[in-house]
Order: C-alpha cells, then sequence, then structure tokens
C-alpha cells in the first residue's frame, strides 16, 4: 500500500488489466495472468515456443475425488503443436515440478495434453504504397543530410510506412 502512495496515483497499465483479467481467467480457465507471463521460464527454451497453459481444472470436493478431505491438486490443459506433445509427455513430470516451484505448493498433480495450434498464424506483411508528391517531397528533405546510404534507406522505409494512407 505505501508502494502505490508513493508514486503519487500513477498506476501502471499492467495493473489495471491484470485486476481485470485475472477474475475472469480465474472464474473461466483457473488461471491468473501471472501463469501466463512466466510461461516461457516455467516451460523452459524447449517448450516454451510450442505450448501454452489453457486452463486448471480443481477438483469441486474432495469427496468426490475419494479423498480424505484434504486438499486435491488440480489438472493443468496444456496445448501443444504438433508431434512436440509426444516430447511434452516424456518431460511432463519435470514440468509439473516446474509449474508447482512457481506456485510454491503442491497445485498441479497432473498435465492433460491437448494438440492444436499455440501461435496464432502472423498476418501478412504488406509494403506501403510509394509515396507521391508533397509527402515524398517532405521526407525527401527530412533525410538528405544523413550520410549512411544504409540508415537514409532505413529512414525512408519508416517515413514512407507513417506519411503512407492507411489501406481500409
Amino acid at each position: 500500500m505505501s508502494e502505490a502512495k508513493s508514486r503519487k496515483g500513477v498506476v501502471q497499465i499492467s495493473e489495471v488489466a491484470n485486476g481485470l483479467i485475472d477474475p475472469v481467467l480465474a472464474k473461466r480457465a483457473g488461471i491468473n495472468t501471472m501463469l501466463l507471463g512466466s510461461w516461457d521460464e516455467i516451460a523452459g527454451t524447449e517448450f516454451a515456443d510450442c505450448t501454452r497453459p489453457e486452463k486448471i481444472a480443481w477438483p469441486r470436493r474432495a469427496s468426490e475425488i475419494g479423498g480424505d478431505g484434504g486438499y486435491q491438486p488440480g489438472v493443468l490443459t496444456v496445448a501443444c503443436e504438433g508431434a512436440r506433445a509426444l516430447f511434452l509427455t516424456h518431460a511432463q513430470g519435470e514440468l509439473i515440478q516446474r509449474i508447482n516451484g512457481f506456485f510454491g505448493f503442491h497445485a498441479i498433480g497432473q498435465l492433460r495434453i491437448v494438440q492444436k495450434p499455440v501461435a496464432a498464424p502472423p498476418k501478412p506483411y504488406r509494403r506501403p504504397r510509394p509515396l507521391t508528391g508533397e509527402p515524398a517531397r517532405r521526407l525527401d528533405t527530412m533525410v538528405e543530410g544523413i550520410e549512411s546510404e544504409a540508415l537514409r534507406s532505413a529512414l525512408k522505409r519508416l517515413g514512407t510506412a507513417v506519411l503512407s494512407e492507411r489501406r481500409k
């Protein structure tokens, strides 16, 4: 609380967004933005690019599982791309330990691996139309004093993208 007072009302957007998103994620998927944000470190370099946590299924009551009434760990559903799911199956014990280390207690007891695309396909890059008329002359005058040809051409590309009309 003292940290919030020392910043004199300045709040980071990420704090506001996490405050709004975390309750929805917790209700719908049982996870939070901290887990999603730290997934690359938790999964490690081997699985960070091909996996994504989707939801945690927590047992409703210990009596449903037939336990002794104590705490029961959840089941984490992880989306994994293609054939890497086989490798993830073999490494799931280590991944469960890393996840539980992240939470600080025995939160996850099992992984459910679902094969599906993790990353959205990238949008095709469209080059901006070349500038004509007054915007082209203005851009040329802006970069005429730059000696480095590589830097000048890079700035012209940037200027063309900034000054060109947006496509609808």
